[in-house]
């Protein structure tokens, strides 16, 4: 059996992604086709699924990682700001969106929250039985 970790991201998260659109849980509100994901983003996602592709790239990312919170997930989406004369620096990703599709996917029940010394959101196993049956 494969591993996700060896997978192509790629095509690994469009598999989750089609199968999150089934979830009637899991949809984009109406101001995520307004809004940018980043400051460092000159304009909003034009994607019709980009909803599902992110929520897709989370699920994964706390598949890896373990425990993960909405900080160091907006670190991972974070990316390279242009300031025009001034040097080009990093800056973290907006964390509405994160948390929006946190809270939708803790909602169908594939992440719980964790308290204690790592804190943030793990996957249970129903959102281990997910993603790991989409891998084929």
């Amino acid at each position: 059996m494969a591993d996700i970790r060896t997978l192509d991201h790629a095509e690994y998260n469009k598999k989750i992604a089609e199968a999150l659109k089934n979830i009637s849980e899991v949809k984009a509100p109406e101001w995520a086709k307004f809004v940018k994901t980043s400051s460092h983003k000159q304009r909003p996602s034009i994607e019709e699924d980009f909803w599902h592709k992110r929520a897709a790239s989370i699920l994964r990312q706390i598949y890896i990682r373990g425990v993960v919170g909405t900080g160091r997930l907006r670190v991972r989406y974070g990316g390279r700001k242009d300031n025009g004369v001034k040097p080009a620096r990093f800056v973290k990703a907006g964390g509405k969106m994160i948390r929006s599709i946190l809270q939708q996917v803790e909602s169908v029940g594939f992440i719980e929250k964790v308290k204690g010394r790592r804190c943030g959101r793990q996957l249970t196993e129903k959102g281990r039985q997910f993603l790991e049956s989409n891998i084929k």
